[in-house]
C-alpha cells in the first residue's frame, strides 16, 4: 500500500517519455497518496520542468503546484492532507 508522496524522478528522458512516466505515476496514485513529487532536474535544461508545469497544472487530477525552493523539482498535490 503507497501512502504520503509518490517520487518520479524524469532525468535522462525526453518530454515524451516524462509524460508517460508522469501519467502512469497518477495512475497508480491510490487514495492514500497525497502527493506526486516530480524530479526534472534544472541545470540540463528547462524543458521538462515547463512540460510538467504546463501539462499537469491543468491536469484533472491535479489540484495544485508547489514550486519549491529547489528548481529541480515540482511537486503536484493530488489532495490535502
Amino acid at each position: 500500500m503507497q501512502s504520503g508522496t509518490i517520487r518520479v524522478d524524469l532525468h535522462g528522458m525526453n518530454c515524451t517519455q516524462a509524460q508517460a512516466a508522469v501519467d502512469a505515476a497518477l495512475r497508480r496514485a491510490g487514495g492514500s497518496v497525497y502527493r506526486l513529487e516530480v524530479i526534472h532536474g534544472f541545470h540540463g535544461g528547462t524543458q521538462l520542468r515547463d512540460m510538467v508545469r504546463r501539462v499537469y497544472g491543468r491536469h484533472p487530477k491535479v489540484r495544485r503546484l508547489e514550486l519549491g525552493l529547489n528548481q529541480g523539482s515540482t511537486t503536484l498535490v493530488l489532495r490535502e492532507y
